[in-house]
């Protein structure tokens, strides 16, 4: 498929963006608002996903908020640079999947774009996408493989580009980790009973395993800005690349 072709299929998806956690860890050093609209290089971390999702051709945009929802939509508004944003406030914790539930309420298409809002990596959604059509794979997780997983967990492929298991945190050396970000079907996630607080990566997407999810490497590094050292990094990089 080539690079034109996949442009008109990626704009007609849907994007979930997790801004709902709590993010405890990182309340030391961003305590007045949520953790994907802390500011690394001068604006929010949160835009600069959105930019990329912008610059892939993607339209719209459902910002999935919880903790600090205010401060979110304050910061962000209703579009970003053409991306169009539209707003899914839980009134009580979901937890990841819970939130996503609530989010595939507002999603018309068989197929939905998932991510986490406080991480971000180079990834090619045009490729991500023909990936998943061509491999016949029910959902597709992206995956980076990092030098040292003891923080993240492991993620087990097969030949095939399966996902075999999910391996808890703990476990150092190489392998590949789960980048937050997914081809889920609406249908999946619209199984979940409303208002059920479930979670995506410790419920779900082992029991989905069964039902073909594949995997779709990226190249590193993975940026991650949950702990006040990887904040910390991440706007030490942006510095540097100003």
């Amino acid at each position: 498929m080539a690079t034109s072709d996949r442009e008109p299929l990626l704009a007609q998806l849907d994007v979930a963006i997790l801004c709902g956690g709590l993010g405890t860890r990182l309340r030391s050093v961003v305590h007045d608002r949520s953790k994907v609209v802390a500011e690394v290089g001068g604006a929010p971390f949160l835009s600069f996903v959105l930019r990329d999702l912008r610059a892939a051709g993607l339209r719209r945009a459902i910002l999935c908020t919880g903790y600090q929802a205010d401060s979110v939509r304050a910061a962000l508004g209703s579009a970003y640079e053409g991306l169009a944003l539209e707003y899914s406030q839980e009134q009580s914790p979901l937890g990841t999947g819970g939130a996503l539930a609530q989010a595939a309420q507002r999603v018309t298409g068989a197929l939905l774009l998932a991510m986490n809002g406080d991480s971000r990596c180079a990834v090619d959604y045009g490729a991500m996408l023909a990936q998943h059509l061509k491999s016949g794979a029910a959902a597709t997780i992206a995956v980076c493989e990092v030098a040292d997983a003891a923080a993240f967990g492991k993620v087990a492929l097969d030949a095939d580009q399966r996902v075999r298991r999910f391996a808890e945190k703990g476990a150092s050396g190489p392998g590949f980790v789960n980048a937050g970000i997914y081809l889920l079907p609406t249908a999946w996630l619209r199984e979940i009973q409303s208002g059920q607080p479930v979670s995506l990566e410790r419920e779900l997407l082992p029991a989905w395993l069964g039902r073909q999810v594949g995997a779709f490497i990226v190249p590193g590094p993975l940026l991650d800005i949950g702990t006040p050292e990887s904040y910390a990094q991440a706007r030490a990089r942006a510095a540097s690349a100003s």
